[in-house]
């Protein structure tokens, strides 16, 4: 049986897409993502996290990729996470995981002053969903206990 294994995750190009080809032909791209995450500290201090991670398409969304993945531009992707083994020349075993997309989002490409503030924007609606997530969590917990003592009486 295969297990869950999917996410989405939306961030900006970091630089040009690196292109290859198999020797059989088949095309790959790989696409640098930045992920940006704001978050407060214990002292109230906003902080910016940023994560890197390696986007890998297949095929044609591998051509798409190449000529629309510019510096900069917001990328949206539904995919996979893999994880590639291999043997170091020492003989150490190491590892990399990247991410298989299997659908993607591209967003308007944002210049520095655009994207500061857009990021802002984006986690205060994100905290504000998050409060509403965890209310509704909340009342929903609730009513689950009114109805179990309702049908114990």
């Amino acid at each position: 049986m295969n297990q869950l294994n999917s996410l989405i995750i939306e961030g900006n190009v970091v630089r040009a897409p690196e292109m290859k080809e198999t020797a059989n032909g088949f095309k790959t791209c790989t696409v640098p993502l930045a992920v940006n995450r704001f978050y407060k500290n214990t002292q109230g201090d906003g902080v910016n996290e940023v994560s890197y991670f390696n986007v890998e398409t297949f095929g044609k969304m591998a051509e798409i990729c190449e000529k629309n993945c510019e510096k900069g531009r917001g990328l949206r992707v539904v995919g996979r996470l893999k994880q590639n083994r291999w043997k170091t020349a020492d003989g150490k075993t190491s590892s990399r995981v990247t991410i298989i997309a299997e659908h993607l989002e591209f967003k308007k490409k944002m210049t520095k002053p655009e994207t500061a503030e857009a990021l802002a924007a984006m986690a205060e609606a994100n905290q504000a969903a998050l409060e509403e997530e965890i209310q509704m969590e909340n009342s929903s917990e609730e009513s689950v206990e009114n109805m179990a003592e309702a049908a114990v009486f």
